[in-house]
């Protein structure tokens, strides 16, 4: 995929901001509010200005403008209307969009200052399940369907995870209260998708556990290091795109082995390649959750 993506679809800007195809094409003719460029067979193409423009109109005409007075504006007055109106409104809907626009733009204090306007309202696990999730759900089907580039995806979710990591900080200096479980969060060698896992993590420290975060790419042998130490660990991962789907049902096999002698065993697994998982008759110690908000009720 092109990294530096330059020309965009009508339907990628109805993918991106919520506009109907339709309406973007009667605000072309009837307010001239984008101006696109048109291939040899009369198909539209839009740069990347035309995008952003698009954006901030969508965050004008979602706060309360009327289309017909947004086309009034000046073009250089609208970033700037643009920017209070994200200070004074943190709706779902409009702190989405106003993401998106800072993701589009690379733009770090448009999502710093949004983020910091949620927090007025909001904790910071109610803005990730309530905006950061369907953010990042909606971000992973743009990504797939070619309408952001990666290094779209890749910055917002850096930023997202600075989130995470600043508030998981926030809580590890208390000393945990809950003792029967030590928790070790990691992914599998050449598993890289870590955002999920260090949420889990936050989620896990939030409840008073010991939490040990070996993060990304985790050699088997550095699980076995870490049972030398504890004798009640709980092993999460999160399987985004490893193993695959040949080689899952190895892999807890794999873990079994290296598990025996240990005393009492704990792996609990969720994420898209746990589908793939074909023996049923798996130890009882290995717990697959169909999704995140279950493996939270269990903790």
């Amino acid at each position: 995929m092109n990294n530096h993506k330059k020309s965009f679809s009508i339907r990628d800007l109805e993918n991106l901001s919520g506009i109907k195809a339709h309406t973007i094409r009667i605000w072309e003719k009837r307010y001239n509010l984008l101006s696109p460029e048109r291939t040899r067979t009369n198909i539209r193409s839009y740069s990347v200005n035309s995008l952003q423009k698009l954006l901030n109109i969508t965050l004008l005409y979602n706060g309360g403008f009327k289309i017909s007075k947004i086309a009034e504006i000046p073009e250089k007055n609208i970033p700037v209307m643009v920017r209070e109106i994200i200070t004074d409104n943190n709706s779902k809907n409009h702190s989405i969009s106003a993401f998106k626009l800072a993701m589009i733009n690379f733009d770090q204090a448009l999502f710093t200052k949004t983020y910091n306007g949620l927090l007025t309202g909001r904790s910071f696990r109610e803005i990730f399940r309530d905006i950061f999730i369907p953010l990042l759900k909606e971000l992973g089907m743009l990504w797939q369907t070619d309408t952001i580039s990666a290094a779209h995806e890749h910055f917002i979710g850096c930023l997202i995870k600075q989130k995470i990591s600043a508030n998981t900080e926030k809580l590890q200096h208390i000393e945990p209260v809950n003792k029967d479980k030590i928790f070790v969060a990691f992914l599998p060698e050449n598993e890289i998708h870590d955002i999920w896992l260090l949420y889990l993590n936050y989620e896990i420290v939030l409840r008073g556990y010991k939490s040990i975060y070996l993060g990304q790419t985790v050699p088997m042998a550095n699980l076995a290091d870490i049972m030398k130490y504890f004798d009640n660990l709980y092993f999460v991962s999160y399987l985004t795109v490893v193993p695959t789907k040949d080689k899952i049902d190895g892999y807890i096999q794999d873990f079994t082995t290296m598990t025996k002698g240990y005393t009492n065993p704990h792996l609990w697994l969720l994420g898209r390649q746990t589908q793939y998982i074909v023996d049923k008759k798996l130890p009882d110690f290995v717990k697959i959750f169909p999704s995140l908000d279950r493996l939270i009720e269990r903790l």
